[in-house]
């Protein structure tokens, strides 16, 4: 670690200690040429892919962003805030165990179709008729249908 003083890249580390959360490490340093301290803190940079929209322009991944979006679908229907925010991070752990760099934003949009799936079946077609640019009746119809076919399904199992 170079020095923030003197910029010397020799530095040694006097103390190190683990955050009450556990997520970071803070070291107090010694720089060996000018003998002053500093701090500085390590913790676990996990990059998120970019997201590639129907236009082929890329954006990076946005959590508020996410969160928004299923709020909006959400707002007025009795769904908790935690439920919320545990589906918002159920989308994130799959898009970062991924693996991928860049993924496209439809696929973003299943993932989020799938959980107001389980949250809430007036938000799933909410979201559905704008993330699929419904024109028309037979298709929020042919949205409900589906959600119905999936929901006998899963009764079957």
């Amino acid at each position: 670690m170079k020095c923030p003083f003197c910029s010397c890249a020799d530095t040694q580390v006097v103390d190190s200690r683990v955050s009450e959360e556990g997520d970071t490490i803070r070291r107090r340093r010694r720089c060996t040429a000018c003998d002053r301290r500093f701090t500085t803190y390590e913790r676990v940079d996990l990059m998120m892919p970019s997201i590639v929209k129907r236009n082929g322009t890329r954006v990076d991944f946005d959590p508020a962003k996410l969160h928004g979006s299923m709020a909006l679908a959400l707002r007025k229907r009795p769904v908790s805030a935690t439920a919320l925010d545990a589906a918002v991070a159920r989308i994130q752990e799959r898009l970062m165990t991924s693996g991928q760099r860049e993924v496209p934003s439809d696929h973003v949009g299943e993932l989020v179709m799938s959980e107001l799936r389980q949250l809430d079946p007036v938000a799933y077609v909410r979201f559905a008729s704008v993330y699929r640019s419904f024109e028309d009746l037979r298709e929020f119809v042919q949205a409900i249908d589906e959600f119905r076919r999936a929901d006998d399904a899963d009764d079957t199992d």
